[in-house]
């Protein structure tokens, strides 16, 4: 054996653990990860502006277990959540328009 091959102490040399990119996204998005941040500007200790990010990165399941799954409601994402969304529209304006109608009925009839 050589010098390389041990150094002081008699331990042999180990370099640094590697992990490639596909183990710590698999970890990541099993595990999930948060990342917050709030950037404030104020002026003469007057708050002009506030944003809040928040990032969580993630597997779908896991943020499922986590209680969020807002892209199946958002009609900008999800297809099914779109067409809700214009069943319910559609609903709503014929409830105002039926509404509307027995109005309009009901001044006709008391003009008589």
């Amino acid at each position: 054996m050589t010098d390389l091959d041990f150094r002081q102490g008699g331990y042999p040399a180990s370099g640094p653990q590697t992990t490639n990119l596909a183990d710590i996204l698999e970890r990541v998005l099993d595990k999930g990860i948060v990342i917050a941040g709030d950037i404030k500007i104020d002026l003469l200790d007057i708050e002009l502006l506030t944003i809040r990010l928040r990032l969580f990165v993630a597997s779908v399941d896991t943020a499922k277990k986590a209680g969020i799954d807002w892209w199946e409601t958002d009609p900008a994402l999800s297809s099914h959540a779109a067409r809700n969304a214009l069943e319910d529209e559609n609903r709503e304006l014929r409830a105002r328009l039926d509404a509307l109608e027995s109005k309009s009925e009901e001044m006709s009839t008391s003009e008589k």
